[in-house]
């Protein structure tokens, strides 16, 4: 029996008649600004009257704007800016294939994710295990949207001159995998003529420099400084920290700063909150005068242990409806929105953080 309401799973394809013949109409994303290059609606009537219905007219005029934005102002022609995905694992009657990691990455919105300073660590943390090991399961799309949210990275932080720490790291784990992946070009999976990858291995060198001469210039002004602060004050500041790095920078600012840096209990709440009691007590280091040195510990530790990660935000996986998607907190705060279409009674209780390892785990099928 033949099903005549409006097909749920696909909308199908736009077609248009041209002189070279039929041509399908593709879409590629919703919100978009003006355009020039805009069609005679008046001449796609007069060539078309007998194959387009006049409430499509405006239809195929907006795809056809909306295509010739993207092709006329995007490095790459796989431009998405959806906020969720579903996670396809297996092929059912109604959808076939499954969802990869390459897709995922196209589609989610990580250009705008770095924007926000809460996602920034943890997009980066991504491109970094995605650099470490994923690079060649990535599809050409895939691996040139990469490249593209890359090179966005590092323009942030060369102009706001944050995180260059983090992003040294990224960039140095990303060439080493590129020169293993490039000697060995055609035994590898790379997409691509090796001459690409030699162009992208030369600029990421090229970025590397950039990074390793950024100057931060002191700031000359009137107003109040970390320095002017009480010695509490500082050490709640301190305290704060997660990375030993930044506590180690930090105390090199000044003497006071770096007597607040030194001081054991902050190394201790450290070990702590990275490490487990039991991995602790396995590695117990005493000081001369018998005391338990935990800075030292810590360093140790992390040698052998991994470190509790920590993000100001992060995507969401939903149980019930297997979504992965970024969550929208003012909108969840105001408009009670899941951000994304949740079937679910209380679709809070079915969501579940994604760390960025997390998020490449669940595309191992």
């Amino acid at each position: 029996m033949p099903f005549l309401g409006q097909d749920w799973r696909s909308p199908g394809w736009s077609w248009i008649k041209t002189e070279d013949g039929w041509k399908r109409i593709e879409f590629f994303g919703h919100n978009l600004g003006e355009n020039n290059n805009d069609i005679d609606l008046e001449e796609l009537c007069d060539d078309n009257k007998e194959n387009l219905f006049v409430g499509d007219m405006c239809e195929v005029a907006a795809k056809k704007r909306k295509k010739n934005f993207y092709n006329n102002n995007t490095k790459s022609q796989f431009v998405y800016k959806e906020k969720w995905i579903y996670v396809q694992k297996e092929s059912t009657r109604e959808r076939h294939g499954y969802c990869t990691l390459g897709e995922a990455f196209n589609r989610l919105d990580f250009s705008s994710a770095i924007q926000d300073i809460r996602r920034f660590n943890y997009v980066a943390k991504l491109l970094q295990l995605i650099a470490r090991s994923q690079l060649p399961s990535l599809s050409g799309a895939a691996q040139k949207n990469y490249f593209n949210v890359l090179e966005k990275i590092v323009r942030k932080v060369l102009e706001d001159q944050q995180n260059p720490r983090l992003i040294k790291e990224l960039l140095q784990d990303l060439s080493s995998t590129l020169c293993i992946l490039t000697r060995g070009m055609g035994k590898s999976v790379l997409v691509g003529n090796i001459n690409i990858w030699v162009c992208r291995l030369e600029t990421i060198l090229n970025w590397q420099q950039q990074l390793n001469n950024l100057q931060i210039p002191r700031q000359l002004s009137n107003r109040m400084t970390l320095s002017d602060l009480p010695l509490h004050m500082q050490s709640n500041i301190l305290y704060k920290f997660s990375d030993a790095c930044d506590i180690i920078n930090l105390g090199q600012a000044t003497p006071t700063l770096h007597m607040l840096s030194e001081d054991w209990h902050l190394w201790k709440k450290l070990c702590q909150f990275h490490f487990t009691e039991k991995q602790v007590c396995g590695h117990v280091i005493l000081s001369e005068r018998g005391h338990v040195d935990w800075k030292l510990m810590y360093f140790t530790l992390q040698k052998y242990h991994p470190k509790k990660e920590q993000y100001g935000d992060t995507l969401h996986f939903c149980r019930h409806c297997s979504i992965l998607f970024w969550k929208d907190r003012h909108l969840a705060l105001v408009f009670k929105d899941s951000g994304h279409p949740c079937t679910a009674n209380d679709p809070d209780n079915c969501l579940t953080p994604v760390s960025p390892q997390h998020f490449i785990d669940l595309f191992k099928f």
